[in-house]
């Protein structure tokens, strides 16, 4: 039987044994959760957690669209007291085939007795006593995971059966605590960053829970995959992460749809005062470009503020409380966004117009380059941690990087290179999809094909700005050599009177002090804060740029 039944989402009722009518009520509540791929919205799942004295139940059902297309009718996972798995058990349509799962465990293996398009298969596998039962897509079983991690220690690992495939290893990485802000209400949630087994290499996956311990909020961001509880989801909310004591929320009328941000005052203003619109990276990015715990944009505003300018910092579209959607955007279309706000800025009465600057991090960055080239309004631009090669050298770039940290044959890297070049190919092109694997189609979006066709060569080209590169030293994901090679294209293709670069030691990709600057670092953190070398040299350039009269 083909093995694409174990996409699916899991919940369901529980049903009190026979005898159990002594026992007290058992305890349940129900969660929505909306499913977005790449940022879009494909679907809904409606999860019911069920405890009793004898174990946890987990059950529901779900709606998921293309590209996913997975109708659960039922599904129920079933833990005794001490979370050993008991049974599952799943009926659902994926992509037009019925499917039937069944799954009991016991003794260390897992009984598994299915039926697709009423074809039947059996398998038994071996497995944890403990194990973790996490059906592909079936998103509401991670509500078990939440309370195993509650005593889990950072670095321990985790069995998860991936039914029904396989069981393989997930290790906890690090823990942090979030705020998010809905409407008038403050939530604390803990965020489990996780290291889960595959293929081809780790897969960093995120669990938030609330204080009770229920799931918040999954996100895998290799796959663009977050599933988030409904009222986190809602544009009533945003994360609080960082604040400065002049910042104040703003609402900027863009095409159809509001840019939400966060403005941030100097504290003893002069009349007009200089600004800056700061644009954060790749990804589902807020305000304040919160990456491992680290709120790059947020700490950057607090500085510069304290140095005289008025800051804006905003959630991208589609993001915390901005509208609009980010599933068809392109790096040109975050520009019009980023030059929304420069208008915003330049109309107000307390901005002095002749002083507007940009400063982007990381794919932001190139959103500056494309902003000041089209906005003539941009009177100096800072490229924090910019790639100065095409996105489609750039990703191949940090591949290469990524199998150096994996133990695998000469041949499998080989097969792992070309398939990416085929892919990005595919992308760029629309040609040759028929040669890459269907998993891989997701990646066929607006966005990957404008990144991966963009050469910040053509925007240097025309740009007439002052210009400030900032790379860390320790950049691991995009190389410390990226800040010369691209102030050399500057100077050789521009015309800006002043190109300046500031390469910052001990420092990584998300501006802060790093031992090594690998990813696999970002969960182990000892300082969150970015770095007061990257900060002065921003502040520092800026002030000498764009004095305040």
């Amino acid at each position: 039987m083909a093995r694409s039944h174990c996409i699916c989402l899991a919940l369901a009722v529980l049903l009190p044994p026979a005898g159990a009518a002594a026992q007290a009520p058992p305890a349940e509540d129900t969660q929505v959760f909306v499913v977005f791929l790449g940022g879009t919205a494909v679907g809904r799942e409606t999860v019911t957690v069920t405890r009793d004295d004898t174990g946890l139940t987990i059950t529901g059902r779900s709606v998921l669209g293309p590209p996913v297309n997975v109708l659960v009718h039922k599904a129920e996972m079933r833990y005794g007291t001490d979370m050993t798995p008991q049974r599952l058990s799943i009926e659902a349509d994926v992509r037009g085939s019925a499917i039937r799962l069944v799954a009991t465990f016991a003794d260390g293996q897992a009984t598994v007795e299915s039926t697709e398009n009423d074809k039947p298969f059996s398998k038994v596998d071996t497995v944890s006593p403990r194990t973790l039962v996490l059906p592909n897509l079936f998103f509401g079983m991670y509500e078990a995971l939440g309370r195993r991690l509650a005593t889990t220690e950072v670095g321990a690992g985790l069995p998860v059966y991936v039914a029904p495939e396989v069981e393989i290893p997930m290790r906890l990485r690090g823990m942090t605590t979030d705020r998010f802000q809905v409407n008038k209400d403050v939530l604390e949630l803990r965020r489990y960053e996780l290291a889960v087994a595959n293929l081809g290499g780790e897969v960093i996956t995120q669990v938030s829970v609330d204080p009770q311990g229920r799931m918040v909020r999954l996100t895998v961001p290799v796959q663009g995959l977050d599933v988030v509880r409904e009222d986190i989801a809602s544009l009533s909310s945003r994360p609080l992460t960082h604040s400065n004591p002049t910042d104040e929320p703003i609402t900027i009328p863009a095409e159809g749809f509001n840019i939400a941000g966060t403005m941030t005052r100097p504290t003893s203003p002069p009349a007009k005062a200089p600004a800056v619109v700061l644009i954060a990276g790749s990804g589902v990015s807020d305000r304040d470009s919160v990456v491992a715990g680290v709120p790059i944009m947020s700490h950057i505003a607090g500085a510069l503020a304290r140095a005289g300018f008025i800051v804006v910092r905003y959630d991208k579209r589609g993001t915390g409380q901005s509208g609009g959607r980010a599933e068809n955007a392109t790096i040109r279309d975050f520009s019009n966004d980023a030059r929304t706000v420069v208008q915003w800025l330049e109309k107000r009465d307390d901005v002095d117009s002749d002083r507007v600057a940009v400063v982007g991090h990381s794919e932001g960055a190139w959103v500056a380059l494309v902003t000041a080239q089209r906005e003539r309004r941009v009177d100096a631009v800072v490229a924090i941690a910019a790639a100065a090669s095409t996105g489609a050298e750039l990703i191949l770039e940090q591949q290469a990087h990524a199998l150096d940290q994996m133990e695998i044959s000469d041949e499998e890297r080989v097969s792992k290179v070309d398939l990416q070049k085929q892919l990005q190919e595919a992308v760029i092109t629309g040609r040759g999809w028929e040669a890459i694997p269907r998993e891989y189609h997701s990646a066929n979006t607006p966005w990957f094909q404008s990144l991966l066709a963009f050469d910040p060569a053509r925007d240097l080209g025309d740009l007439d700005e002052p210009l400030l590169i900032v790379h860390g030293e320790l950049d691991r994901q995009v190389d410390a050599s990226h800040a010369e090679r691209l102030a050399a294209l500057a100077r050789e293709r521009s015309n800006s009177p002043s190109i300046d670069v500031v390469t910052v030691r001990g420092v990584n990709h998300l501006l802060v002090p790093a031992e090594t600057g690998g990813l696999n670092e970002y969960a182990t953190l000892a300082d969150r804060n970015v770095s007061p070398e990257v900060l002065k040299a921003i502040a520092d350039w800026l002030t000498r740029t764009l004095p305040t009269r």
